[in-house]
């Protein structure tokens, strides 16, 4: 098992291997958008994409990034970023090899933390990490913003509902006092 850099040719397997990851396009564009982060990946000194191959066959990917732990912690960090291993070639050190780029690129940047994330639904990537020492830190949570805004607006009491309104309403009724005057004359005559 080898660990390379990944290269413009990989981004097809990288679009296999993170279709659930990619923004919903059709696989020509999915491709074109790997090729980009392909391309930024090499071209900066804080992000690494790398491949793992088996036997000469890409096996696996992860994306690794120096950032903050947050926008407003700054603490610096190493963010792994979809880290995933095909069925066939798990429980082989594949993902043990991944991670261990990314401590090693964190070490080489000085930075005293890892972090990443696993979709809530992979039981065995989230054991994964587990063993390895990865602790909960937050729960990120996704919303359409239609159905976010459709909520908070039903969630609101008719008293909010006034609140939130009142701009809107002040301007209707300023139209219609303008409507009702008689041409010609002012409101203070």
């Amino acid at each position: 098992m080898t660990l390379r850099e990944a290269v413009v040719a990989d981004a097809l397997f990288l679009a296999e291997v993170w279709h659930h990851s990619l923004r919903r396009a059709d696989r020509q564009d999915q491709v074109a958008d790997l090729e980009v982060v392909i391309k930024a990946a090499a071209a900066s000194p804080e992000q690494r994409l790398v491949i793992a191959q088996y036997d000469g066959e890409p096996v696996g990917a992860v994306f690794l990034r120096a950032t903050s732990l947050s926008p407003i912690n700054l603490e610096p960090v190493m963010q792994v970023v979809a880290p995933h291993v095909l069925p066939s070639a798990r429980r082989k050190g594949v993902g043990r090899a991944l991670m261990e780029a990314a401590v090693t690129f964190a070490d080489e940047l000085g930075m005293g933390h890892v972090m990443t994330a696993a979709s809530s639904t992979s039981r065995d990537g989230n054991r994964f990490l587990a063993r390895l020492g990865f602790g909960s830190h937050a729960t990120l949570r996704v919303a359409p913003t239609a159905i976010l805004r459709g909520r908070l607006t039903a969630r609101l009491t008719a008293g909010q509902r006034a609140v939130a309104n009142r701009g809107h309403l002040g301007q209707v009724l300023a139209a219609r006092r303008s409507m009702r005057q008689p041409r010609g004359t002012s409101a203070s005559a």
